[in-house]
C-alpha cells in the first residue's frame, strides 16, 4: 500500500511529459523550414489528442490530409505508428475532418484501412461517414460502409439507424428500410420519432397515402408520440397527394392529440389549398392562424399573393401585400415579381412597372426572372420598342439576358412579323453561347411560316438537328399548318408521317390544319374523309373541324354536305358557335334558298345562340334579293333595337 502514494507522482510526470511532448512536437512541425513528414505530423496529432486537444489534433489532421502525394494507407500507417495502442480519438477526428472537408470517397477509404487492422471505430466517426456519403448521393457507398460497421461489430446508436433509413428512403427502397430496422432492433436499437418522420415522409413521396397513415397509427403501439415535426410531414404528404379532406382531419385531429398547429402547419395548408385553386379555404385557415394568434410569414403571404396574381385578381393580390407590409415583412424578390406577372396578365403594363420602380426603391433590385416577366408582358401587346428599352436596362443592371429573355423577344418579333430582327437576337444568343431549345426554334419557324419564306423555315428546321435539338409535336404542327395554309398537302403529309413514326403524336390542332389544307386545295371530301381517320385515332373532331369542312362545302356552294356536316356535328354533340349558323346561312342566302336561311336562323335562336351584326345583314340582304322587302325591314328594326349598326347601302 506504501508503494501506491509514490505511483502518483509517476503518472503526473508521465502526464507532463506528454504535454512537453506534444507541445515540443507542435513546434517542431509549426517551424519555420523544412517540411514536416507524415510521420512528424502523425505524432504531433497523436499526442495532441492525448492531451486533450481535439482542435489542435483536428488541425494536423487536415494538414496530413491535404499533403501532396500523402496516401489514405500512408496517413493511417502513421497514426498508427505513433502510438503503442491505437487511439480512438484520434481516428474519430481522422474520419471527421474527411466528411467536414467535404471529402466522403477519402474517409470511405480510410475507415475501411482501419477496420482491416482490427481499429475500434467510434460511433460518432462512422456515423460522420454514413452521413456523408449518404448526404453526396452515393448510396452504393453508403451501404457498403455501413455492411462493414455490422462486420466489425462496430458500435452503432439510433443516429445509425435514422442515417440509414433515410438513405435508403430518398430512393424509395422500403425493402432495405425494413431490413435495416430489423438488423438494428437485433442490436437493441429500436426506430425512434425521427425514424418514423423520415419513413412517413418517403411513403408520402411515393405516393403511397395509406402506408404513411399506417406509421402513424403504429407509433402509438410502440409508445411514441407524434409531434409537431410529424404531424407537419403528414399534413405536407396528404396536400402534395391533394388529399386535402383528410389533412383537414388530420389539423383538426391535432388539437385533440395536445399539439398545437404553428405557422408551417397554417402554411402547408394554406399553399396546398392555392396549388388546388380552393380560394375560400386558403382564405379561410390564413384567417384561423390570424385568430388563433399565430404570426403570418413570407412564405403565408407569398401563397396567397401568388394564388390571387394567378388568377388575375390584382385587388385582392395588394390587399395581402400591405397586410404583409404591415407586419413588418418585407416582399422579396419572388413575391413582387409575382405581383409583376399578375398585372401583366390582366395587360396592365403601366401597373407591372410601376411595381417593378417601387421594388426597386424599396432596395430590392429586380434579378432575370423579373425582367423575363416584364418582357413577356410587353411583347404580348407588341410593345416591342420598350421591350428592346427594358433589355438594355437591364444590361445595364448588370442582369445577364438568359435564353428565355431572348426566346421571349424572338416570339415577340416573329409575331409582329419582323423576322429579321428575331433573326439577329438568334445570333446576339449564340454569340452569347446560350444553347437555344426547340421553344426558340419554333418561334423563329413560325415566324418564318408565317412571312411565307419556308426556304429560311427548312434552314432552320436543318439547324436545329445539325445541334441535336429535336422537333416537338409543337414544330411538327406549325411546318403541318404552313403547307396546308398552301395546299401543299403531299409535302403536310410527309411531316405527318415523320412525326408519327418518331412517336408523336398529333393532337386536334395538327389534323385541324390538314382539314384544312384539303379544304383550301378544294378537296373538302378528302378532308371529310380525314375526319373518319382522326375518329379511329381517338381523336375526336372538335367545332374548328367541323366549321372548316362546312366553311369548305359553303365556297364550292354544296350546300347540302354543308348541312349534312352539321347534322353530324349535332350528333356527335358538338355544339355550334354563330360562326356556324352564319356559314349557312349565308351559304343558303347566296343561293336565293331564305326558306332554309330563315330556318337555321330560327334553329340558331332555339339554340340559344345570339345572332350578331353579319348574321342580321345576311338576312337582311337575303331577304332583299330575294324580294322579300318586309321580311328585311322587320329584321333590320330588329338589329337596330338589338344595338347593331346597319350597313348604310341597305
Amino acid at each position: 500500500m506504501a508503494a501506491i502514494p509514490r505511483r502518483l507522482p509517476r503518472v503526473a510526470a508521465a502526464s507532463a511529459a506528454t504535454k512537453r511532448s506534444a507541445g515540443t512536437l507542435a513546434a517542431d512541425i509549426g517551424g519555420i523550414g523544412a517540411r514536416p513528414s507524415t510521420p512528424a505530423l502523425a505524432a504531433a496529432a497523436t499526442a495532441a489528442a492525448a492531451a486533450g486537444r481535439a482542435s489542435e489534433c483536428q488541425s494536423l489532421l487536415l494538414r496530413m490530409s491535404r499533403r501532396r502525394g500523402a496516401s489514405r494507407r500512408e496517413i493511417v500507417s502513421s497514426l498508427l505508428a505513433s502510438s503503442p495502442s491505437p487511439q480512438p480519438q484520434v481516428f474519430d477526428l481522422l474520419i471527421r475532418t474527411y466528411t467536414q472537408s467535404r471529402k466522403p470517397r477519402e474517409a470511405f477509404e480510410a475507415f475501411r484501412l482501419l477496420l482491416d487492422h482490427r481499429v475500434s471505430i467510434p460511433a460518432s466517426a462512422s456515423n460522420a461517414l454514413l452521413a456523408a456519403l449518404s448526404r453526396a448521393g452515393w448510396s452504393h457507398l453508403a451501404a457498403e460502409a455501413y455492411r462493414l460497421v455490422l462486420s466489425s461489430n462496430s458500435e452503432v446508436n439510433t443516429y445509425t439507424l435514422n442515417i440509414m433509413v433515410h438513405n435508403y428512403c430518398k430512393t424509395l427502397e422500403f425493402d432495405k428500410v425494413d431490413t435495416v430496422i430489423s438488423e438494428m432492433e437485433k442490436r437493441c436499437v429500436f426506430p425512434d420519432v425521427v425514424t418514423h418522420n423520415v419513413m412517413v415522409d418517403a411513403r408520402f413521396c411515393a405516393g403511397d397515402v395509406d402506408a404513411a397513415m399506417s406509421l402513424i397509427d403504429s407509433m402509438a403501439n410502440k409508445g411514441l408520440r407524434p409531434g409537431i415535426v410529424t404531424y407537419n410531414s403528414v399534413l405536407k404528404g396528404l396536400c402534395r397527394n391533394r388529399r386535402m379532406d383528410k389533412a383537414k382531419e388530420v389539423f383538426r385531429a391535432m388539437e385533440n392529440c395536445g399539439v398545437t398547429a404553428d405557422v408551417r402547419s397554417f402554411n402547408i395548408l394554406i399553399g396546398g389549398f392555392c396549388r388546388v385553386g380552393v380560394v375560400e379555404e386558403a382564405v379561410q385557415f390564413y384567417k384561423e392562424m390570424r385568430q388563433r394568434g399565430v404570426t403570418p410569414d413570407v412564405v403565408s403571404f407569398s401563397c396567397l399573393i401568388g394564388l390571387f396574381t394567378r388568377r388575375g385578381k390584382m385587388d385582392e393580390a395588394a390587399t395581402y401585400l400591405r397586410e404583409m407590409k404591415g407586419f413588418g415583412l418585407v416582399p422579396d424578390g419572388v413575391i413582387y415579381t409575382m405581383v409583376i406577372g399578375g398585372f401583366c396578365r390582366t395587360g396592365s403594363m403601366s401597373e407591372a412597372l410601376r411595381v417593378r420602380d417601387e421594388m426597386v426603391g424599396c432596395g430590392c433590385l429586380p434579378d432575370v426572372v423579373t425582367y423575363n416577366t416584364l418582357l413577356n408582358g410587353l411583347c404580348k401587346q407588341c410593345k416591342l420598342s420598350d421591350a428592346e428599352g427594358l433589355l438594355n436596362e437591364m444590361k445595364e443592371r448588370g442582369v445577364l439576358p438568359d435564353l428565355c429573355t431572348f426566346t421571349t423577344l424572338i416570339h415577340g418579333y416573329c409575331r409582329e412579323g419582323n423576322t429579321e430582327k428575331a433573326l439577329q437576337l438568334f445570333d446576339t444568343l449564340l454569340q452569347q453561347r446560350l444553347r437555344p431549345d426547340v421553344v426558340t426554334y419554333n418561334s423563329l419557324i413560325d415566324g418564318m411560316c408565317r412571312k411565307g419564306d419556308l426556304a429560311k423555315a427548312n434552314e432552320l428546321w436543318d439547324d436545329m438537328h445539325a445541334r441535336e435539338i429535336f422537333p416537338n409535336h409543337v414544330t411538327y404542327s406549325i411546318l403541318i399548318d404552313s403547307h396546308c395554309e398552301k395546299g401543299q398537302m403531299e409535302n403536310a403529309f410527309g411531316f405527318l408521317n415523320e412525326m408519327v413514326s418518331k412517336g408523336i403524336l398529333p393532337n386536334i390542332m395538327t389534323y385541324n390544319s390538314i382539314i384544312k389544307g384539303y379544304c383550301r386545295s378544294g378537296n373538302v371530301e378528302k378532308g371529310q374523309r380525314f375526319l373518319q381517320k382522326m375518329k379511329k385515332d381517338n381523336v375526336s373532331p372538335d367545332l374548328i373541324s367541323f366549321n372548316t369542312l362546312i366553311h369548305g362545302y359553303v365556297k364550292e356552294e354544296n350546300m347540302h354536305e354543308a348541312f349534312n356536316v352539321f347534322n353530324i356535328m349535332e350528333n356527335e354533340m358538338v355544339q355550334p358557335d354563330v360562326v356556324t349558323y352564319n356559314m349557312l346561312i349565308n351559304g343558303f342566302s347566296e343561293q336565293g334558298h331564305m326558306q332554309e336561311a330563315v330556318w337555321v336562323f330560327k334553329k340558331m335562336g332555339a339554340s340559344g345562340i345570339d345572332p350578331d351584326r353579319y348574321t342580321y345583314m345576311t338576312m337582311v340582304n337575303g331577304h332583299v334579293a330575294a324580294g322579300n322587302t318586309k321580311e328585311a325591314f322587320q329584321l333590320h328594326d330588329e338589329m337596330i333595337q338589338r344595338g347593331f349598326a346597319p350597313d348604310d347601302r341597305f
